[in-house]
């Protein structure tokens, strides 16, 4: 073959595959070919038409399968584990292509010395300690010039707000001075022009839950001005729930910024069955011209750490603060009565019902036995109190105790999944002995029981939730959709089989009936095994 006629071949044909394009149009079958990481060629019915088909050096066989555009991960906490684990299968075997991290206010970027060892501190239950990791960066730009020295799946970032505010206040309840505020409308901006995508806050978590709705509006002014997004955890998930929805959707629409609900539950019992009454003022923002998507996880159980339950003023000041209150004997019973009568901020506003919360993770030898067991069973079997039993875990954990919290409703998340501005996200914690299954398993679980088993979505709608919906949120131009020109980033599955591996039982087992991913055209996943490929880099805000 000469060169002139090599030239005319794509690198991969995906010969008769059944392609759910991303936009939310019916199903089709086609060849789909691709070169230098891009589709270049879509042939519809290219076998039963008798047209020329097109030409490759390889040849894949996609009859029964499923091509889709790959899955975007809209609220992932891999920050670390992109760099700590380069199979990073938790990911890549769902076929998920681009994770959004920098989420709930806290990462590693912008940051200075003093702030990387708090966060890292603060946010070990998320991502372990960092130990293995040789943090040379400090900017948000030297963190993404990081990730694109080779990762498995791409990676877009959030700037955190609460870093943000570690960085420019520290971490004590009380309003930023106006040099203060200025300096994080500076941190902020420096990251968008680094590439960063919008900004998250995490507004029960310390220090970004001390900002009031001045300062984060001002904030939001920055995001919108470079177009960038707005993700905020809220306030409240419990007893003021749809409050703190509100309170999101006047303070983006005062400052012109699109707003991203982040794992937009209605858990504890006050929520239940109250789904369509978040809908319908979400409906009626939307409806009076706001800019809101928002994601969910396709579990019932949240999951967080145990400290993150404590009320705000027992977390003022960082770490070693909380564990300064917690030795106080007279501290220590003044937090118990805030989670287990008043209800504190950390747990929503609602009292904590300790047989909701399981251990899921100790990074502390000796804890083990904790871990699989709710803290109340562990108090019954060692015939302690609970908050004994939690006391210690957090003092001897120095804080980085993974939990589950067994609070979420069915019709809730199948109400909130059907909505026309639904993206998916895990919010997957890989840390832990036994983290949630939606960590390995959220995206075969949308489209193995969600579309094949109950009907809630139909296929094609519940891959533009997955892929178009969430790069268009993230003003992709060339993700998301299976599209000649388009980036090849892109998923095949077996719509009769695809199912996650994971449960509470054995939470990172992989999933099934999903046997290829690519990204950039290079294969990830082949024949249902991760590769050595590290394709995946930085996916930086596009310029406005």
């Amino acid at each position: 073959m000469d060169p002139v006629e090599l030239a005319d071949f794509a690198d991969l044909v995906i010969r008769d595959a059944d392609v759910v394009d991303g936009t939310g149009a019916p199903a089709y079958r086609a060849d789909v070919a691709v070169r230098d990481g891009r589709i270049v060629s879509i042939v519809k019915e290219a076998a039963a038409a008798g047209c020329a088909r097109p030409r490759a050096r390889r040849q894949l066989d996609a009859e029964g399968l499923v091509l889709a555009p790959g899955f975007i991960d809209m609220h992932a906490h891999s920050d670390l584990a992109l760099l700590r684990d380069p199979d990073h299968s938790a990911k890549a075997a769902q076929g998920v292509t681009l994770e959004v991290i920098g989420q709930d206010g806290l990462s590693y970027a912008p940051v200075d010395d003093r702030t990387l060892a708090e966060v890292r501190r603060a946010i070990t239950g998320w991502n372990g300690d960092g130990g293995d990791i040789d943090f040379t960066w400090r900017s948000v730009g030297e963190y993404l010039d990081r990730l694109d020295e080779g990762i498995a799946v791409n990676a877009a970032y959030l700037v955190p707000q609460g870093t943000v505010r570690a960085l420019a206040v520290g971490w004590e309840d009380r309003p930023a001075t106006a040099g203060e505020l200025n300096r994080m409308r500076r941190l902020v901006a420096e990251g968008l022009e680094q590439g960063a995508v919008g900004m998250s806050s995490g507004l029960t978590y310390t220090p970004g839950m001390y900002a009031p709705d001045s300062e984060l509006t001002e904030l939001c002014r920055v995001v919108a001005r470079y177009g960038g997004y707005y993700c905020p955890h809220h306030r409240s998930y419990g007893a003021g729930a749809l409050r703190a929805y509100e309170e999101m959707v006047a303070l983006t629409r005062a400052a012109g910024c699109p707003l991203h609900l982040a794992h937009a539950t209605m858990n504890f019992g006050p929520n239940k069955g109250r789904a369509p009454e978040l809908l319908a003022l979400l409906d009626d923002a939307l409806a009076a011209g706001a800019d809101i998507t928002l994601d969910t996880y396709p579990y019932t159980p949240g999951c967080t750490t145990l400290v993150a339950l404590l009320p705000s003023w027992a977390s003022e000041g960082g770490p070693e603060r909380i564990l300064e209150r917690l030795a106080d004997p007279a501290t220590a019973e003044r937090i118990r009565h805030h989670l287990e009568v008043t209800g504190s901020d950390g747990c929503h506003g609602v009292p904590v019902e300790w047989e909701t919360i399981e251990i899921s993770g100790v990074t502390g030898s000796g804890l083990g036995e904790y871990v699989g067991r709710t803290v109340r069973e562990s108090a019954a079997r060692r015939g302690e109190s609970p908050w004994t039993v939690a006391r210690r875990l957090l003092v001897e954990d120095r804080l980085g105790t993974t939990i589950l919290q067994h609070v979420g409703h069915e019709e809730n998340v199948r109400t909130i999944m059907r909505h026309r501005v639904h993206t998916g996200g895990s919010d997957g914690i890989l840390q832990g002995a036994k983290p949630h299954p939606r960590a390995y398993g959220t995206f075969p679980q949308y489209l193995g029981r969600y579309v094949r088993e109950l009907g809630v979505l139909s296929l094609e709608e519940c891959v533009a939730h997955l892929t178009g919906r969430p790069a268009a949120r993230l003003r992709l131009p060339d993700r998301g959709v299976v599209r000649e020109g388009y980036r090849a980033d892109l998923v095949l599955f077996d719509p009769a089989t695809v199912a996650p591996g994971s449960t509470f039982e054995q939470p990172r087992a992989l999933p099934t009936g999903i046997p290829y991913v690519l990204i950039d055209g290079r294969f990830v996943i082949e024949d249902g095994r991760r590769t050595d490929v590290l394709a995946g880099r930085s996916v930086r805000r596009t310029a406005v």
